[in-house]
């Protein structure tokens, strides 16, 4: 079983959003893909940003996820940020 459950990291994820905002994620799929890509990111050689002594890369991005050293982001935000870069 999955600690913390779906639900916990989807309340952890949208604390910020205010009401009336759309949630940054509302479905378990949006958590799975976030820590798996994440997961591929410390596979590749990325920082840890929690102790993940003798953990797996993804028990290591679900830890990182719960705690808030990493955010989800919409992929509208990643496609006006390259834009954004790409006008400089």
């Amino acid at each position: 079983m999955l600690h913390p459950s779906y639900a916990d990291l989807i309340k952890v994820v949208n604390s910020g959003v205010e009401e009336g905002e759309d949630p940054v994620v509302s479905s378990r799929y949006s958590i799975v893909m976030a820590t798996s890509r994440r997961a591929r990111q410390l596979i590749a050689g990325d920082e840890e940003l929690v102790d993940g002594k003798g953990k797996k890369p993804l028990s290591v991005a679900v830890e990182e996820l719960n705690q808030g050293k990493v955010k989800i982001t919409s992929d509208e935000d990643k496609n006006e940020s390259s834009e954004d870069s790409d006008k400089e």
